[in-house]
């Protein structure tokens, strides 16, 4: 039995009794012992934010919120792995298992990025020539393929042509687009989708988030209302997309800030702004809230703020500092690795709460020159 549940009102936990709630951890007592256990909220989409400097917990914690979204009825979980350290959410739990998978190479549709976007996605200006005939070839072509075609075939100079097909010929050799990429209904089918992109650049990574961000919206949008997609443009009256999703979806973002300073983050700000209506969630973790627009801190109805010591970061966070928050963050901000100060808009509350252990291994601890073994014959300098 959770004493209080993150992300509620207290209304709501008494009459939703039977809404799914994630087990999150324990009020930090006065004397530093576990006090009563937190819940956090899992039946109503959130807008969360996970902050913390490395060694503090950051990616634990994520990884703790991924653990139970997966395990709740109605949602589809997916996390982004920029660092390939989430992968140990498809291990074996020993008591509760965790259904998750890994996608070690995510892919997804050419015609998932929006045209506007392809010039600055293969790093090329939009407003010259070059820019100008790639961003043309992502209108008339769904395929990485088909735009290739359109630039060879297209009325402009030999070297604007050769300039266009050279930065859409790296974005095929980065093998993140494919006719049959990733979509809404490939990735809602229950349990959690771990798509590890530690090996793609930051390009590549932003175009994996840009599609499978703008997708779970899509997805979710209910086109009999006449909805459209600010990525897509997709008009209700005359889109046939059979991906709609029933579940709910959470999409999971480590290292946001490489994400919103890519192409990724026109989806993410979509999500954030107006993702509450069709029900999707976002939960994002940096080191470096300072990176973030302020949208991202703005518009977080939860901020999970583990220990932070460089100026900037601490500033961003203040920023947004509520006015029942007694003093300011910094003051009542942890400084044990595992804690955290919960901010809740919901509930209008703040509250320190200890991270209650993974069930799954967490592939985000530094390695140690101290844990290698040597051979007997070979000595250390000094010994």
């Amino acid at each position: 039995m959770h004493a209080e549940v993150l992300g509620r009102r207290d209304a709501d936990t008494t009459a939703d009794s039977d809404a799914p709630i994630g087990r999150f951890g324990n009020h930090r007592a006065r004397d530093g012992s576990p006090g009563a256990p937190v819940g956090i909220d899992l039946d109503r989409p959130h807008a969360a934010l996970v902050v913390g400097k490395r060694g503090y917990g950051k990616s634990y914690t994520l990884g703790v919120l991924a653990e139970e979204a997966a395990r709740a009825r109605g949602i589809a979980p997916v996390v982004v792995d920029p660092m390939g350290v989430f992968g140990g959410l498809a291990a074996e739990a020993a008591d509760d298992p965790v259904p998750a998978r890994v996608i070690d190479a995510p892919s997804v549709r050419a015609d998932a990025i929006p045209p506007g976007r392809w010039p600055r996605l293969v790093g090329a200006d939009p407003d010259g020539a070059v820019g100008a005939l790639v961003w043309d070839a992502a209108a008339a072509a769904d395929t990485l393929a088909e735009m290739r075609t359109v630039v060879g075939d297209a009325e402009a100079a030999d070297d604007a042509r050769r300039a266009a097909d050279n930065r859409l010929r790296r974005a095929e050799s980065w093998d993140v687009f494919d006719p049959d990429g990733l979509d809404a209904g490939s990735l809602a089918g229950g349990g959690a989708t771990v798509l590890d992109c530690s090996g793609l650049d930051d390009a590549a990574a932003n175009a994996v988030v840009a599609g499978v961000a703008a997708a779970l919206y899509d997805g979710r949008v209910d086109r009999s209302d006449g909805l459209s997609s600010p990525e897509t443009g997709t008009d209700s009256k005359t889109n046939t997309d059979p991906s709609r999703i029933d579940r709910l979806p959470w999409l999971f973002v480590d290292e946001a800030h490489v994400f919103f300073e890519g192409v990724a983050a026109a989806a993410l700000r979509t999500i954030l702004t107006r993702g509450r209506a069709p029900g999707v969630s976002l939960v994002t973790a940096t080191q470096r809230p300072s990176a973030l627009p302020s949208v991202a801190v703005s518009q977080s109805d939860l901020r999970i703020v583990h220990r932070l010591t460089a100026g900037p970061d601490v500033r961003a966070l203040a920023s947004a500092d509520p006015a029942y928050l007694d003093g300011d963050v910094t003051d009542a901000m942890p400084t044990a690795p595992g804690e955290a100060l919960v901010v809740d808009d919901t509930a209008e509350a703040v509250r320190t709460v200890a991270i209650r252990e993974r069930d799954t291994p967490h592939g985000g601890a530094s390695p140690r020159a101290s844990s290698v073994s040597f051979p007997p014959t070979e000595r250390c300098l000094g010994d």
